[in-house]
């Protein structure tokens, strides 16, 4: 018998204020997709309980983690045969402290390579064409979007933000301001294929089932996007939708051209990782440098992430989480709004098993996976502006409003997993 409990109440709250959020920054307030709305969240729901209250779905789960596993070791085995002991070999002398063996720069940016070499292989031999179709035609049936935003949206959630636009580039002279805004959003919700083999490797050891947490967060997250980027920029009420040839325009000419092509789309992504990893956590530091010789609260120096922390905490207790970890809750996603989830993972990773609940673990998971970051807000720019050079100037009047729509989207996401009673992830 399920219990439902009053953290689950703060959730559906929390459901409720996101949504009145949005329609607070809606361009028509008239417009409110009721339907819609029913829609994304019945899909995102239905998804959860597919991955996570059936029995039979704890076998595919396994093997979902085994496969994110074997990819690991792999990209272990070239990283070592390059690299050796700095890619994780033995080691020619007495080690003294195993944990500072991980670099991030070694262990988890080389899986980004693996993945996006994979990715344009699966892409070239029809199978990831096939996945990417199916969720393509639920987004266009379940959530009444545009032939190509749809398929845009279904790409994103495995190759990419600017990699799906790529996807449907013959399209986006004719995307509408609301499918545009759409586009945005997901690509600031979404994570791509590339990165959730490397967020599951940060967490597999503080998080039980990473692999179907990971995945489900980075599938949910699309529907989440789709109804506050509706909400938001609604669509215009006789807006017929394009026919789309679901061939694409991304072709390879052989199966060693992809996985070539592949490996170099890779290597950017891991290139602008690092670089912007870089420059956001030096400039996060410049400014708690500054911050520092102010006051001190609690003991503790004043820093850009408590600041942000104490601003997030209502969003955190709204996503479901006790009363006596919202502090920390909030403090994570101000990490993540201006480090990037990536630091925000590791540092979740971080946090003794022992020194935070498994509800709000996963909550956060949820929370954290996405784009929505600030320094993304350069890339989305920069890429969508080099494939859309006369629509600039409306992709710079959105793009803060899209942050804002991503970031809620994914704490949106949390909410409804906290919703659902605990039993079902085996609290």
């Amino acid at each position: 018998m399920f219990h439902y409990g009053v953290e689950n109440l703060q959730s559906l709250l929390g459901i409720a204020v996101i949504l009145a959020i949005c329609w607070g920054l809606s361009e028509n307030k008239k417009r409110f997709p009721i339907f819609l709305t029913l829609g994304a969240i019945a899909i995102q729901v239905a998804l959860i309980l597919l991955l996570f209250a059936i029995p039979q779905s704890h076998g595919v789960l396994d093997g979902i983690s085994n496969g994110m596993q074997a990819l690991s070791d792999a990209t272990a085995e070239g990283m070592q045969f390059v690299f050796g002991y700095l890619g994780g070999g033995a080691q020619p002398y007495q080690v003294a402290n195993e944990g500072a063996l991980f670099v991030f720069a070694l262990r988890v940016l080389p899986l980004i390579l693996v993945i996006g070499a994979l990715a344009a292989f699966l892409w070239h031999i029809g199978v990831l064409k096939v996945i990417i179709r199916f969720f393509g035609v639920i987004f266009e049936k379940g959530v009444g979007l545009g032939g190509a935003s749809a398929l845009g949206v279904s790409a994103g959630i495995f190759v990419g933000n600017v990699e799906a636009l790529i996807i449907i580039r013959a399209y986006l002279d004719k995307l509408t301001r609301s499918e545009l805004f759409v586009m945005l959003v997901i690509g600031m919700a979404n994570v791509s294929g590339s990165t959730m083999v490397a967020y599951v490797l940060i967490l597999n050891n503080v998080l039980p089932n990473a692999a179907g947490h990971i995945l489900a967060a980075s599938i949910v997250s699309a529907p989440a996007g789709v109804l506050l980027a509706r909400i938001m920029v609604p669509e215009l009420v006789d807006h017929k939708h394009e026919k789309v040839d679901y061939s694409s325009s991304l072709k390879y000419d052989s199966a060693i051209d992809a996985i070539a092509k592949g490996t170099t789309d890779g290597m950017n992504v891991a290139i602008h990782i690092a670089a912007i990893l870089i420059v956001m956590v030096a400039l996060v530091a410049l400014g708690n440098a500054a911050l520092s010789g102010f006051y001190h609260v609690g003991g503790e120096p004043i820093t850009i992430e408590r600041i942000l922390g104490w601003l997030f905490m209502p969003l955190a207790w709204l996503m479901g989480v006790p009363a006596d970890e919202v502090s920390v809750a909030g403090r994570f996603l101000g990490i993540k709004m201006v480090l990037t989830e990536f630091v925000a993972y590791l540092k979740l990773a971080a946090v003794p098993v022992s020194d935070m609940s498994e509800r709000t673990r996963i909550l956060l998971t949820y929370a954290l996976c996405g784009f929505a970051n600030v320094g993304s807000v350069g890339i989305t720019v920069a890429g969508y502006g080099a494939l859309m050079p006369e629509r600039r100037p409306e992709i710079l009047n959105m793009i803060w409003k899209a942050l804002a729509a991503g970031f809620l989207a994914t704490v949106l996401s949390a909410a409804i997993v906290g919703a659902l009673p605990n039993a079902i992830y085996g609290l």
